[in-house]
């Protein structure tokens, strides 16, 4: 086989001789037309049974030899040229991994897995509750891959969710396992260098978690939509900050301007470029990227942005926007690179959860877990408190207050951590669906909610399940702050009977008129909160904020609607990003004396922020 690299050379000298760093990708997310012509066994089986043909990208089964093989061997060939060559600074593995592949090496691999998990035949019929429906396995050999030809009667409905729940957490452990082969290819000849692979936010197929494991930094690629709210993009740049306890990221990706794979493809009004980007920063970023440097003259990503246009000079608005960040970001590099963002607050997300409830038969198909941890999270971005993504294993010592919502899964040894949290004088707030199953989707017995039955001081008799368009009202039995008077509520509704737990809100409808809609359970030196139903968002705007001022955790600033501020700690400076995501100009207060860092200027009482403006502030003594 021959490896043509001449081109590459030239390229990384090029930028070598311009003092330019950089990241080497290895390649293999696209295996060649070849490979596919020769080793058949690379094309991956999609959902539906079909057999791929050579095309696109992301298309290599990661349970293959010749995949594995091949990909392997790229790699030891560009490390082997370019691991001591002065230049490179990263490396990033192949790009954006997804998919899923159904193929017989898959299916193969799967039992293997599920050796290694369960250890015995015996254990998987018992996890899978295979006695329904006569699913009983006496042999390995006759598991197949839950898709559409077996288990499953459209994507995310299933015949049995344990079968299912355990494809996804393969799925994502084969890619991982690609992943880790590159990454053990370039740590052996140079263990100091940098390696990561670009994320991609809340993507449902990987659990990120994991991964970050094996990943030096995080870096992620971030295209939000013209109208996706910019409190899902800031929630999803702490979700990357929280996958590795809290650590910097790299933004790998963002576009200078236009995206290509939407319905529209708007251009960023003048300013959003910097101020996504130092959203971004605000949020935890040490590193600020943009894709593409240049627009390709062909194919899908013809009309995506880029820094340089297709007219091929500098003169472009993108670019002296590009050319302006940039140079700022040179000049606050030492300021912020290794700051922290100090949190009291956390909202648990997990993978496992999350595949666990949209797989469920019911009860209700409106059910997305990441809108529901999205609308915990806005009403404390409203508020500009900040906040931590964490995990099921996270510690939970640094907080005062952790929200799990939708927490249907309780992995084994959860409940008791929880337990403990509160017992110490944390607050804890979960939801309805929550408490339902353990770690392999079975009911705990015994009564909702499970394993948090006694920290909730609640016992939930009946869930009621309907359309959206069906209402009732929380109505509260007092005032808790700004939470008064009543609120609607739709998709699921807990018929709650209090067990210790004291009732602050009651159902306004139906025939469950009167029982609780919201309690709180004294236990220990804490509280546990439980929200029964699914509240219109100034419900958890106003319930959110009680609860805040209760444990005493402040807003970093308060501002006008639309004004976003965070705060970046770094030894002894406090740091304050103040972002304009309205297109009028706007007016904050502010509480302490700042110099803003770019200019100079201080200002100790009001401070205007331009229309998508971005104000980057060090808090004077």
């Amino acid at each position: 086989m021959t490896y043509q690299f001449e081109w590459l050379d030239e390229v990384i000298n090029f930028l070598h001789e311009n003092n330019i760093k950089v990241g080497i990708g290895t390649g293999t997310a696209a295996h060649p037309a070849w490979l596919a012509k020769k080793y058949p066994d690379v094309l991956r089986v999609e959902f539906n049974g079909m057999k791929r043909k050579f095309g696109g990208r992301h298309n290599s089964c990661p349970n293959s030899p010749s995949y594995r093989k091949f990909a392997k061997r790229l790699v030891e060939k560009l490390v082997e040229r370019y691991i001591d060559h002065p230049a490179v600074s990263l490396w990033n593995i192949s790009n954006e991994f997804g998919g899923a592949c159904y193929c017989e090496n898959c299916e193969k691999s799967f039992r293997v897995w599920l050796k290694k998990r369960y250890g015995t035949l015996e254990e998987v019929n018992r996890v899978w509750n295979t006695r329904f429906w006569g699913h009983t396995f006496y042999d390995w050999d006759e598991i197949v891959a839950p898709n559409l030809l077996s288990e499953h009667f459209a994507e995310n409905r299933t015949m049995f969710q344990g079968i299912s729940l355990d494809y996804a957490r393969f799925n994502s452990d084969s890619m991982l396992e690609c992943y880790k082969m590159e990454y053990d290819v370039i740590k052996q000849e140079n263990p100091n260098t940098i390696v990561t692979t670009n994320l991609m936010g809340a993507f449902k197929q990987l659990d990120y978690f994991k991964w970050a494991k094996h990943m030096d930094i995080v870096a992620w690629d971030n295209y939000p939509a013209f109208d996706t709210p910019y409190s899902y993009t800031a929630m999803m740049h702490d979700l990357m900050r929280g996958i590795k306890d809290q650590q910097p990221f790299m933004l790998m990706e963002q576009t200078p301007s236009q995206q290509n794979w939407q319905p529209y493809n708007s251009l960023k009004r003048p300013g959003v470029l910097k101020l996504w980007s130092y959203q971004a920063v605000a949020h935890g970023a040490d590193s600020v990227l943009y894709f593409q440097m240049r627009r390709s003259r062909g194919a899908c990503e013809k009309f995506h942005g880029a820094v340089i246009e297709h007219v091929g000079h500098e003169n472009t608005r993108v670019f002296k926007e590009v050319a302006e960040i940039g140079k700022e970001l040179v000049d606050l590099s030492d300021t912020f690179v290794g700051s922290r963002l100090p949190s009291k607050v956390a909202i648990v997300f997990d993978w496992d959860n999350w595949w666990a409830i949209e797989y469920s038969s019911g009860p209700h198909a409106d059910l997305k877990y990441v809108e529901q941890v999205h609308k915990y999270y806005e009403a404390l971005f409203k508020h500009n408190i900040q906040v931590d993504l964490i995990s099921t294993e996270s510690n939970l010592d640094q907080y005062d207050i952790v929200i799990a919502p939708v927490l249907y899964m309780v992995k084994d040894g959860y409940a008791k951590k929880l337990e403990r949290f509160v017992e110490a004088g944390g607050t804890f707030l979960t939801t309805f669906f929550s408490g339902i199953v353990d770690e392999n989707d079975l009911v705990t017995l015994g009564g909702y909610p499970g394993e948090l039955r006694s920290l909730l001081g609640i016992w939930s008799e009946e869930i009621d399940s309907l359309a959206l368009e069906h209402k009732n009202q929380i109505v509260m039995k007092s005032e808790l702050g700004l939470l008064q008077g009543k609120y609607d509520c739709n998709m699921l509704f807990d018929l709650v009977h209090s067990e210790g737990a004291k009732v602050l809100a009651e159902y306004g409808n139906d025939f469950y008129k009167g029982r609780p809609a919201l309690t709180v359970n004294s236990f220990g030196k804490g509280h546990a909160w439980y929200v029964a139903t699914n509240p219109e968002q100034s419900f958890l705007d106003h319930l959110l904020l009680f609860i805040c001022k209760e444990q005493k955790v402040e807003p970093v600033l308060e501002t006008p609607n639309g004004v976003e501020v965070t705060k970046r700690v770094k030894d002894s400076n406090e740091y304050l990003f103040i972002l304009n995501h309205t297109n009028t100009n706007q007016t904050v207060n502010l509480d302490k004396k700042v110099e803003d860092l770019l200019t100079g200027q201080i200002y100790q009482n009001d401070i205007s922020v331009d229309q998508y403006g971005s104000l980057l502030l060090k808090v004077s003594e």
